[in-house]
């Protein structure tokens, strides 16, 4: 009997929610977090908690934790998904985000900010990108590519969404009580659609992958086959991929956590600094939409190279960013941005199987997140330097993207198609 597909298939629906997951977590750790930065340094400044001349380092600390501990979580925490249920380690990764924020929202300690950032980055190996995008990919061979897209569009939507909201309550109550407020949505809304909607496989439904029901065998591709965790790391494709991943997070961290301090600098007012973040964000939706589906059309490693090229022109706009010229680097950026996040996802399956993908993807986020941290913490010192200016660092922007372009270029000459 030739394979028959579900005229609904509740893969979507798993799609619809992983994307929640992920504009709740990614938003209020990473995503929205930098509209809180300048009342926070202003905060602990004026309290003596940090020195005025080490307040940016302070800053950038701060947000390279989070990242640090969301990539060294992530080997654990996919070696836990593949031994309990999806949707506990969700739940648990809501307790541990919401506990985060309003840790850093009532302390008045360096220190214990740090941990609250740690929790934070902790809770995203269990609610962020790492278990959706295993979640997802349980769901969709065939569309996957577009699958994901949709999916990671959260991130951005993320971002896009939580500062706005969060700036009027930051101007009327203060950062303390709007980071508070905004820690309420983890249980609110993101646990109850966890609890009630949350499926790990189709086979929980009756189904296999893409929507074909049980009797046939739709494809040879849903085999678990692939190289073992062991296997990848000893290939030289599995290095040049990760050291690509690694370079490409450092302008992502840089661009969405940093630059709104520079925006801020130049005399960009609150609000018009709040634009250019959701800005980056919004037109990273984009993106992740767009190259998603271009790759179930076309090799995906011949659409990576694309996206990283189209990052690589745009950050020579970050040397002369003013506000005839954000515009020129946020579009060309945030598109660019936005399918390299699809496309290092999407990947690791098709370069190295599914067989121990859970653990091979937490070990391309460890290098992803060591990038973003190295790139946070130079270019945090390099603003200290300059008197809180980031011209300077967003050299070390422009140089990362151009090493990461040229191994793009590299992957594609040693694996130009995809596995499957």
């Amino acid at each position: 009997m030739p394979p028959t597909k579900t005229r609904f298939y509740y893969g979507w629906v798993i799609v619809a929610i992983g994307t929640l997951a992920l504009a709740v977590s990614n938003g209020l750790s990473i995503g929205g977090i930098p509209v809180f930065y300048k009342s926070i340094r202003e905060d602990f400044v004026a309290s003596g908690a940090v020195a005025a001349d080490r307040a940016e380092s302070f800053i950038a600390t701060c947000a390279s934790l989070t990242f640090l501990f969301s990539g060294l979580i992530s080997p654990f925490a996919g070696w836990l998904i593949q031994k309990f249920p999806l949707k506990n380690l969700m739940l648990f990764g809501c307790g541990l985000l919401s506990g985060g924020l309003i840790l850093h929202a009532t302390t008045h300690s360096e220190f214990a900010v740090y941990a609250a950032r740690i929790m934070m980055g902790v809770s995203l190996g269990f609610v962020g990108v790492l278990p959706t995008v295993v979640l997802v990919s349980n769901w969709f061979v065939e569309r996957r590519g577009t699958a994901l897209g949709i999916l990671l569009t959260g991130t951005s939507i993320g971002g896009t969404v939580i500062p706005p909201i969060a700036t009027p309550l930051i101007e009327s109550f203060g950062w303390r009580t709007a980071m508070v407020a905004l820690s309420a949505v983890t249980w609110a809304v993101l646990a109850p659609a966890i609890v009630f909607l949350v499926r790990s496989r189709p086979a929980d439904l009756g189904l296999m992958p893409d929507g074909y029901e049980t009797h046939g065998d739709p494809t040879p591709a849903y085999a678990a086959n692939g190289a073992t965790f062991a296997e990848a790391i000893r290939t030289p494709l599995f290095w040049i991929f990760a050291l690509a991943a690694a370079l490409i997070f450092y302008p992502i961290f840089v661009t969405s956590q940093q630059l709104i301090l520079q925006t801020a600098k130049i005399g960009f007012t609150v609000w018009q600094g709040t634009l250019v973040l959701s800005g980056l964000f919004a037109v990273s939706v984009a993106g992740k939409f767009l190259f998603g589906q271009l790759s179930d059309r076309f090799a995906p490693a011949r659409v990576i190279l694309l996206s990283v090229s189209v990052m690589f022109a745009s950050t020579f706009m970050l040397l002369n960013l003013n506000a005839a010229t954000a515009l020129l680097f946020l579009i060309p950026f945030g598109l660019g941005y936005g399918g390299a996040f699809v496309l290092i996802q999407r990947l690791v399956a098709d370069l190295f199987g599914e067989r121990d993908y859970p653990r091979i993807l937490g070990a391309i986020t460890i290098c992803e997140t060591l990038g973003a941290v190295i790139g946070g913490k130079i270019t945090g010192w390099l603003a200290d330097q300059y008197e809180g200016d980031y011209v300077t660092g967003f050299y070390g922007v422009i140089a990362a993207t151009g090493v990461a372009l040229l191994l793009i270029v590299v992957l594609n000459l040693r694996k130009a198609e995809p596995s499957r």
